[in-house]
C-alpha cells in the first residue's frame, strides 16, 4: 500500500513538473517574440505601408497579410468592425507577406491599383472574392484578371503599365523580409503598439487591443 502511494506520488510530481516545464517554454517564447518585436521596431511600418485611419490614432494594429490567405479574408470584416467601434482610436496598417505560391503578383497588382487611388476599394474586391480566384490556395491569375475586368474599378491598361514598375518588386521584398525580421511566419499576424498578437483569435485581438486603448 505504502509503494503504491509513493508511485502516485511521484507521478503526480512527475505531471507537475511536466506541464510547469510547457508553461515556463511558452512564457520564455512569448517573451523572446516580444523583445525580438522591441529590438525590430523599425520593421513594423515602413514609408510604403498603407494606414488606414486616424494618424494620430492611440492604438497602431499592424497587420501582416497575404492576398490569398483565406484567414485574412475572414478577420477582414472584424478588423474593420473593431477600427469602427473605435473610430480614431485605432490606425491600421497593412503589410505584406505574400506565402502563397502566386501572392507576389497580386500585391504588386495593390500598390499599382494606388496609381488610381483605388487601393481600398480594390483590397475589398479581393477578400470578396477570393473563393474565385484562388484554387487549392493557390492564385489563378487569369481568374483574378477576369474579376478585376467585370469590376470596373480600373483603368486596366494603366495598370499594366504600373505594375511594370521594378520598386513595385522592392516593396514586396522589404515587407517580407520585416515579416521575416519579426517572425511572422503565418497570416494574418497582428501587432498591437509593437506588441505581437502571441495566441491568435478574434477575441485575444480584442483584448490586446482593449488594454492598449
Amino acid at each position: 500500500m505504502q509503494n503504491k502511494k509513493v508511485v502516485i506520488i511521484s507521478l503526480l510530481v512527475l505531471v507537475v513538473l511536466f506541464f510547469g516545464a510547457g508553461y515556463a517554454y511558452k512564457t520564455n517564447k512569448s517573451e523572446q517574440l516580444a523583445s525580438n518585436v522591441k529590438a525590430n521596431y523599425s520593421a513594423l511600418v515602413r514609408e510604403h505601408s498603407v494606414v488606414i485611419g486616424n494618424k494620430d490614432a492611440k492604438v497602431e494594429l499592424v497587420e501582416f497579410f497575404d492576398p490569398a490567405c483565406e484567414t485574412c479574408a475572414q478577420m477582414h470584416p472584424y478588423v474593420k468592425e473593431v477600427m469602427k467601434n473605435n473610430a480614431g482610436n485605432i490606425k491600421l496598417v497593412l503589410r505584406y507577406a505574400p506565402f502563397h505560391k502566386g501572392s507576389s503578383n497580386v500585391v504588386i497588382m495593390l500598390e499599382a491599383a494606388k496609381e488610381q487611388n483605388k487601393f481600398i476599394e480594390v483590397l475589398e474586391l479581393l477578400f470578396n472574392t477570393q473563393k474565385i480566384w484562388t484554387v487549392n490556395h493557390q492564385v489563378d491569375l487569369n481568374k483574378l484578371w477576369g474579376v478585376l475586368v467585370v469590376s470596373k474599378l480600373l483603368d486596366m491598361d494603366k495598370l499594366i503599365t504600373d505594375m511594370k514598375n521594378p520598386d513595385l518588386i522592392k516593396i514586396v521584398e522589404q515587407d517580407l523580409a520585416d515579416a521575416k525580421t519579426l517572425k511572422a511566419t503565418k497570416t494574418p499576424a497582428y501587432y498591437v503598439n509593437g506588441k505581437p498578437l502571441q495566441v491568435f483569435g478574434l477575441q485575444n485581438l480584442k483584448d490586446l487591443i482593449n488594454s492598449e486603448l
